[in-house]
């Protein structure tokens, strides 16, 4: 991890100061070389991170957080030997288990956050306060009962109908071993036919096709799709065994023991039950267990809950709800305009303090501007101008020494300029997306930058401090989380919102976002405003466009006026020139 630190080692970082060396590495895999390291001792930027990490051999390239951390592992294993595609297939179909942030994906949340603190949360409380199953937990359970989608789900939903059709006429009284329907010869079966989706999820395992031998039915074949079965949960995410499994696994093992030791009954809880037994059938996973020291429990079959019971527990997520809603708005932008208008609320936007500042694009390396080959004349153009604005306002902030975060980087366009042109400063670029990150860090290495790093990880998982964070084009809900980072540290914004039609309520952000249109407008009112600032592009017709600039500042303007709820000043200023973008908002903020 660093020079002095051998290459390809497992590092253990202490959380408190009374942890036992030998002890800890004593209890773990014998096949493994672990180290204990305490958090000073990491490079700085895996200091900046959640763990668990993996970082560069040399210190500037980190990857943090379980999901990002995990797939990394699998796509390394199969890059190292191609015949374990077993291995890569535990990223699901076209590989994108878990890749969603936690952010914006309810799943990756609920995996990666939500069940592990819920089940901390469990074995940490009192015996007094962990009565109840908790929420999570349950709210899982309701997942694994929600109807399955697969890549091609129409075929295996006919073949479940055509078996659910023999085993209906094998439970018919009267009827012989044959009966006949059609012209054709029906088999009728004396037990119950195995579950369809157990059969197509362990022929996977075991790397066979689901038999295919009885015939399709042409009645079944001429049945709408709308009027086949839905498939059922065999494993987490669906019909395969995923990295999801993988993460759940240990979670909701320790809650299982915790919970049986308790006398806790887990009636309510079926199809958990049934998972966590279907997942001891995987090949593999009974032997790892073992490794780990984890004693798998044989669980009783259990009868499913009857949907009221779950509903009991059950509250409505609060990216749900939608209260104080005017159930006779009438939909459109002008309504809640004018509604704003009423109260004197209107679109403001700051003079631009530089417009005519340019960076001299010619005389830089041809690594550091965004075009590079990789886009058209005119879409770099637009890019380039786009990235005058930031880097300016930048610029007049930014001291020797200063720490400046990238979020939403991309594939480097902002850090890249800023690392350049400010060598005294630090860059720091934070994306989930590892392609478009190991694109930078090409970019980066090409021109021998050493005050820039770079990190694969989600927004949550920086705890980082900076003095400046920047984001162009942070999409929906990001540009708010990106604000939220700067609050936190006390550090200036320069940031262009993107994608307002994504913007909804979530577990950490309600809209409105400021206390000023909170007293005017409802959240539907909001994402009216939301949806219509999406709508600037320049094939639409001016009036139009004219109404979705707006909007576009009445979003921002509530989320100025939220910043400076935290004792901020904040502006709204237009980039020029104003064609650079169809989202050419920007906030500036500085903290007071």
């Amino acid at each position: 991890m660093k020079d002095s630190v051998p290459e390809e080692h497992l590092y253990l970082v202490p959380t408190g100061e009374d942890v036992d060396n030998q002890f800890v590495t004593k209890n773990l895999l014998g096949d493994l070389e672990v180290h204990l390291i305490s958090k000073c001792q990491l490079p700085m930027v895996v200091q900046s991170c959640c763990l668990p990490a993996v970082v560069a051999k040399d210190g500037k390239f980190c990857r943090a957080g379980l999901s990002v951390v995990l797939r990394h592992i699998i796509q390394k294993t199969y890059e190292a030997d191609p015949s374990k595609k077993y291995v890569l297939e535990l990223l699901g179909f076209k590989k994108t288990c878990l890749k969603a942030c936690a952010e914006v994906s309810q799943w990756t949340r609920l995996c990666e956050i939500s069940i592990p603190l819920a089940v901390e949360g469990f074995l940490t409380a009192s015996p007094e306060h962990c009565q109840a199953v908790p929420a999570d937990i349950l709210h899982l359970e309701r997942k694994l009962g929600e109807p399955v989608r697969v890549h091609n789900d129409d075929k295996i939903r006919r073949q479940k109908l055509q078996q659910q059709k023999a085993g209906a006429e094998a439970a018919v009284p009267g009827l012989s071993k044959e009966a006949t329907e059609e012209g054709k010869t029906v088999e009728v079966h004396d037990h119950p036919l195995p579950s369809l989706e157990l059969s197509v999820a362990f022929s996977k395992l075991h790397v066979q096709e689901a038999s295919n031998a009885v015939r399709e039915d042409p009645v079944i074949r001429r049945t709408k799709t709308s009027d086949l079965p839905p498939l059922d949960h065999i494993f987490a995410e669906g019909l395969y065994f995923t990295l999801a499994d993988i993460v759940l696994l240990p979670c909701i093992h320790q809650f299982l023991v915790h919970s049986k030791k308790q006398g806790k009954n887990l009636a309510n809880l079926p199809l958990i039950s049934s998972w966590y037994r279907r997942v001891q059938e995987v090949p593999g996973v009974k032997k790892a267990a073992d490794k780990c020291s984890m004693q798998l429990l044989q669980l009783p079959e259990l009868m499913p809950a009857p949907e009221e019971q779950l509903q009991d527990f059950s509250s409505v997520p609060d990216e749900l709800e939608e209260e104080h809603e005017d159930s006779h708005f009438i939909g459109g932008p002008r309504p809640t305009m004018t509604k704003l208008m009423e109260s004197g609320i209107e679109a403001k936007f700051s003079p631009h303090p530089c417009p005519n500042w340019t960076i001299d694009w010619t005389n830089l390396p041809s690594a550091v501007s965004p075009g590079e080959g990789k886009m058209s004349s005119d879409r770099a153009l637009r890019k380039q101008q786009q990235l005058n604005n930031l880097v300016a306002a930048v610029k007049k902030l930014a001291k020797p020494g200063d720490v400046i975060v990238d979020f939403c980087s991309g594939g480097g366009h902002v850090g890249i300029v800023l690392a350049y042109m400010l060598p005294s400063c630090q860059v720091v670029l934070i994306e989930n997306k590892e392609l478009s990150l190991i694109r930078a860090k090409d970019r980066s290495d090409e021109l021998g930058l050493n005050n820039i790093s770079f990190i694969q990880a989600n927004l949550d998982y920086f705890n980082g401090t900076f003095n400046i964070g920047v984001a162009l084009h942070a999409c929906g809900v990001a540009t708010d989380m990106v604000i939220e980072h700067c609050i936190k540290a006390r550090a200036a914004f320069v940031i262009s919102p993107c994608c307002y039609g994504f913007i909804q309520n979530t577990v950490k952000f309600k809209y409105p976002r400021s206390n000023q249109f909170k007293e005017i407008l409802s959240y539907k009112e909001h994402m009216i405003l939301c949806r219509f600032a999406d709508q600037t592009a320049v094939q639409l017709p001016p009036e139009r466009r004219l109404i979705g600039k707006q909007c576009m500042g009445l979003v921002d303007l509530d989320r100025a006026w939220a910043a400076e709820g935290s004792h901020y000043s904040v502006q709204v200023i237009s980039m020029e020139p104003e064609s650079c973008s169809p989202k050419n908002n920007m906030f500036v903020g500085i903290p007071t």
